[in-house]
């Protein structure tokens, strides 16, 4: 790749990994208002051209840890502009297929971009001032909500008005964009690990993710007990043990289990998976709600164009409250920020359970739980990267995303058998019940609520930011309150 800029520019550098940040979000969402006529559109059937979204989690869960690894060896920029181009290259093939199998190999490369977020915050912690960095982290954090919420309303415009291919010619020219500014004004960092890849920690972790995520997503139509399904949880289980096993007695290993399972990282991560789970309940929920038909009696018949508009104000609110969680965080910790927002999450999916007949309640609702989400997710980058080295900073960063990952994935499969499950007949035709998204919001409570008290056994220390810039360079990072 050519050459990186010579002096970093703590503006424009935000500006930059915030925007591919978004740009990735924005591929995750762009597809969702043609799902339902991916069949059709594809000339397959409904549970075949479900892989053009399965390809993508498959390969985001996959790449993102690889990927953050590969940034702390061989440089995180190199590995951000490699991730855009893999962004781009899919977005093309998307954007020239009408066939199934060039779809979901394009929505692959697609997904092979997911390391970018976690990329960007380590970029972050290595070469902006310590001053700028919990707030900038917060914002490259809070960009995947702003990207998905935004990413709707053009999305239903786009496949409404125009020929649904320019959705990825959209997402591919956003990329590019995006490829230019990296090159053109974000350094690369001196912060290396060195060593040699560890490839069969890398196969390991990518069959038992694979084996897990395929059974979660699948699950639904395949048979929770069906021989298949209950194989490939079997299959995790046995895989992410041996893995273990290996990553712990290899010289080199891929995720440095030491590290993760200090406290203040591992309660870290388990938080994100609660917080992943409760953030894409709202997801769900909320427009299934605007959009079932008022005869039901609860839903309020909107368009898809109609339903992205309100969901938007979300994605500005998240955005909104990340500087608010770095100062929160600066005065009184990390830790207390991700109970905070925890907090309002929760409170949130309790208005939810009783303002839902009205267009303007899942505004407020959408945008309570969203400030929650961006106090959470703001907090996530400094906990974990004040307990690990600046070496590792990108693969670390890459677990944490990966968890979240994990938390939308498993909701997505709990409301799927949820929704499935408590219906009413309209017409002949099984829909969602009142109830069963009441019982979603329940759970998504209290997923929130369980993250707050995960959180709490969190180490409390005095507010403090890493270590940054040139100094990080030797590879010294101060353990945080390990002994608290």
């Amino acid at each position: 790749m050519s050459a990186s800029p010579a002096a970093p520019r703590p503006h424009a550098v935000v500006a930059v990994l915030a925007l591919a940040g978004i740009v990735v979000a924005l591929m995750q969402t762009l597809v969702i208002p043609i799902i339902p006529e991916l069949p059709r559109l594809l000339d397959a059937s409904a549970s075949d051209a479900a892989w053009a979204v399965t390809a993508t989690l498959l390969a985001s869960a996959v790449a993102t840890p690889v990927v953050g690894r590969l940034g702390d060896m061989f440089g995180k920029r190199r590995m951000l502009l490699l991730s855009l181009v893999l962004l781009i290259s899919g977005s093309a093939v998307c954007g020239l297929s009408d066939a199934l199998v060039p779809m979901v190999v394009g929505r692959a490369l697609q997904g092979l971009s997911a390391a970018v977020i976690p990329l960007g915050i380590s970029i972050m912690r290595d070469e902006l001032p310590a001053e700028r960095l919990a707030g900038a982290t917060a914002v490259m954090s809070a960009s995947l909500g702003v990207g998905g919420a935004l990413g709707l309303p053009a999305a239903a415009l786009i496949a409404d008005k125009l020929d649904w291919h320019m959705l990825f010619w959209l997402s591919g020219a956003l990329g590019a964009v995006s490829l230019v500014l990296v090159l053109a004004l974000v350094p690369e960092s001196a912060v290396r690990t060195g060593g040699r890849f560890d490839l069969p920690g890398g196969i390991g972790m990518a069959a038992g993710l694979a084996s897990l995520l395929l059974a979660i997503s699948k699950g639904g139509d395949w048979g929770w007990s069906s021989g298949t399904v209950l194989g490939l949880f079997a299959a995790a289980v046995v895989i992410l043990l041996v893995w273990g096993w290996w990553e712990l007695h290899t010289p080199a290993p891929l995720v440095d289990l030491r590290t993760t399972a200090r406290r203040q990282v591992l309660f870290t991560n388990l938080a994100s998976i609660a917080i992943g789970f409760s953030m894409f309940a709202m997801s769900l929920v909320l427009p299934q709600l605007l959009q079932l038909p008022e005869a039901t009696g609860y839903g309020l018949g909107r368009s898809l164009l109609t339903t992205g508009l309100v969901m938007a104000p979300s994605g500005l609110v998240m955005m909104a409250f990340a500087p608010v969680s770095a100062k929160v965080s600066k005065a009184r910790g990390p830790k207390v920020t991700l109970m905070i927002g925890a907090l309002i999450v929760a409170a949130g999916y309790g208005l939810n359970i009783v303002l839902m007949s009205e267009v303007w309640h899942l505004v407020l609702v959408s945008c309570v739980i969203s400030a929650g989400i961006g106090f959470a997710y703001g907090a996530m980058p400094s906990l974990i990267m004040g307990a690990v080295p600046p070496s590792e900073t990108a693969a670390a960063n890459s677990l944490n995303t990966l968890m979240r990952s994990l938390g939308t994935s498993v909701a997505s499969a709990i409301a799927g058998v949820i929704l499935a499950q408590m219906t009413v007949d309209l017409g002949g035709f099984a829909l969602p019940s009142e109830n069963a998204f009441k019982v979603v919001m329940a759970i998504g409570a209290g997923a929130a609520l369980l993250a707050f008290a995960i959180a709490s056994f969190v180490p409390r220390h005095r507010p403090a930011v890493p270590v940054t810039g040139p100094a990080a360079t030797d590879g010294v990072a101060t353990e945080t309150a390990s002994a608290h």
